[in-house]
């Protein structure tokens, strides 16, 4: 019969008796049929197994490529070791031991951010009548004076950016003006849009946009770091069809950017930063950049070491990969821009870099802005119409939002317009030189000062607000400790342990009360160490405060779950009456 042979042997020996009878025919044929069926099983199963092979072979290639061997061996060790460390905090012994360490850790947290005791009062429920105006005011009163760490006399590192008692009170009756406005309705707030519009196109400028440049504001800096990430991604997908993106970061670029790869679904590789000069290393940038890279990140600065990394490299890189880059500039905001003016050092950064296609930049900052002000801007509409929400076929009508937010406080968008009006370019150009100058004279002391030089060392070249520094010889976190202690809230940071200082105006007037405690402290934990070393109990023995408990716990843990749930708690603790 043919085609007979396709049959297997055994099987054409069966039916050989009954071939020419109408059964045994079609009997044939359904087995014909389904060797049919297996050979093309077969087939699709080696097509399948050919994408698979194509697929991890691309992705091991970039991740060679990227990472090296020895990189990646590197990287495998670290993510087995972290997840083996998982699995031994979750044995039951261990894991009942750990989560008691943590809830007593969160009690104590709670004890000293929840307010209890006789006459503490809660409001858990809505008075059954409303309050007068004078109780209200007499609430809110008693509610500004609670004991708390004394911005107002220049002891907190950075938090708040203040202007003055003068443009305080200008941006109050802002406030006050346009209370009830809200952007999304245009037509019924000219006033707040023309504002915002203005707002925007002042910051395009000190930033040295060219022709067609745009930008939207936003809540914060958080949020222009979403939006640039969200149109990046975006445009990546609409133009180039990347469905799996990536973006490279420095590791010291802000923590927003991880954010957005959460939310966003965009994958983070981070780029050490290494001493002497703590910037983004552009070969290891460069060896990262494959196909399904959709943004390249630089920072002016970054926050926790405030050094400016090389943004004219990442151009000539985004501009030869055709890739955006983005600079994050949220915390130099409008001190950055400038530094020239206030005749101090700067490095190239903004739109005047071929490759620089989006910035962000906090008015809340160093613009002394209302807080819940910050501004992405971008090189041209080409980039920022990514970033849009539009719905055209809502029940509710057509709706379309620039951002996050769908209504939005006007009242803050006043404050700020408000706020860059009345300080113009030579108010925050005196600014800057404040700010920058104070910095420097706390850089200066720790570099040249002989009771701090040997045991504090500055961490790379700092040009614009903040100066970081760590210990080669002392536990950084006890100097910090110390300082909270004398009444100063300063950073803490982590990888490598050290304290940085945002200089904000209040801080200027006090800058040699900082340097003078600072010395006192340095001096008081070397005392403590030696005293301990010469009972023979070592200096690891001492008890440590709450900044060095946490971040020697946190830098000795190769799986941070114990620190996320910590985080957590503290999250919690926020929202307790």
């Amino acid at each position: 019969m043919p085609g007979s042979s396709r049959l297997p042997v055994s099987l054409r020996d069966t039916f050989s008796a009954h071939r020419g009878s109408p059964r045994g025919q079609l009997a044939v044929l359904n087995i014909e049929v389904l060797v049919a069926n297996v050979n093309n099983n077969n087939r699709l199963r080696n097509i399948v197994f050919i994408l698979f092979l194509l697929r991890w072979s691309r992705i091991l290639f970039y991740q060679l490529k990227g990472r090296g061997i020895f990189g990646s061996l590197s990287d495998l060790y670290v993510a087995v070791r972290r997840y083996l460390y998982g699995v031994f905090l979750r044995l039951p012994g261990v894991r009942d031991k750990v989560q008691t360490q943590v809830s007593e850790s969160l009690l104590k947290l709670e004890r000293k951010l929840v307010p209890s005791g006789p006459g503490i009062e809660r409001v858990t429920a809505l008075p059954s009548t409303g309050w007068s105006t004078e109780e209200v005011s007499k609430k809110l009163n008693e509610l500004a004076a609670m004991e708390h760490t004394r911005w107002e006399d220049g002891r907190v590192s950075g938090a708040v950016y203040h202007g003055g008692d003068d443009l305080i009170r200008l941006q109050t009756e802002a406030f006050g003006k346009f209370t009830v406005s809200n952007p999304i309705h245009p037509d019924v707030f000219p006033g707040v849009r023309k504002m915002e519009a203005e707002v925007v196109a002042m910051v395009l400028s000190l930033f040295s946009a060219p022709e067609g440049a745009v930008g939207v504001t936003t809540s914060g800096g958080t949020e222009s770091i979403l939006m640039a990430c969200l149109s990046a991604r975006n445009k990546a997908y609409a133009e180039r069809g990347v469905t799996s993106p990536e973006m490279i970061l420095p590791e010291t670029a802000h923590t927003a950017f991880r954010k957005a790869g959460e939310y966003f679904k965009i994958k983070i590789h981070l780029v050490p930063c290494k001493a002497p000069h703590y910037k983004a290393h552009l070969p290891s940038i460069s060896r990262l950049i494959n196909p399904n890279t959709v943004l390249l990140v630089g920072s002016a600065p970054n926050f926790p070491h405030g050094i400016i990394d090389d943004i004219s490299g990442l151009s000539k890189l985004a501009v030869r990969k055709r890739l955006p880059l983005h600079v994050d500039c949220c915390l130099g905001s409008f001190i950055i821009p400038l530094l020239p003016k206030a005749g101090f050092d700067f490095e190239p950064f903004d739109f005047r870099l071929k490759g620089v296609t989006s910035i962000s930049c906090d008015t809340h900052k160093y613009g002394f802005a209302p807080k819940g002000n910050s501004t992405v801007l971008y090189r041209s509409d080409a980039y920022r119409k990514y970033q849009y929400f539009i719905s055209p076929d809502w029940s509710g009508g057509v709706y379309a939002s620039p951002s996050i937010a769908g209504s939005r406080p006007g009242a803050l968008i006043a404050g700020c317009w408000a706020s860059l009006m009345a300080q113009g370019e030579n108010g925050y150009v005196d600014a800057c030189h404040k700010i920058v100058g104070g910095m420097k004279k706390i850089e200066s002391a720790i570099r040249e000062n002989p009771a701090l030089n040997g045991d504090l060392k500055v961490i790379g070249r700092p040009l614009v607000s903040v100066v970081a520094f760590h210990s080669p010889s002392l536990d950084i976190y006890d100097v910090a400790d110390g300082m909270g202690k004398r009444g100063w809230h300063l950073n803490a940071l982590q990888n490598p342990a050290a304290i940085h200082v945002a200089v904000t105006l209040p801080i200027v007037p006090v800058v040699d009360d900082l340097v003078r405690d600072l010395v006192e402290v340095v001096e008081e934990v070397k005392e403590s160490e030696r005293r301990r070393i010469a009972e023979g109990k070592g200096a690891k023995g001492a008890v440590k405060g709450d900044t060095a408990a946490l971040y020697g716990v946190a830098g000795s843990l190769p799986n941070k779950s114990v620190v996320v749930d910590l985080a957590k708690g503290f999250l919690d603790t926020l929202y307790k009456v």
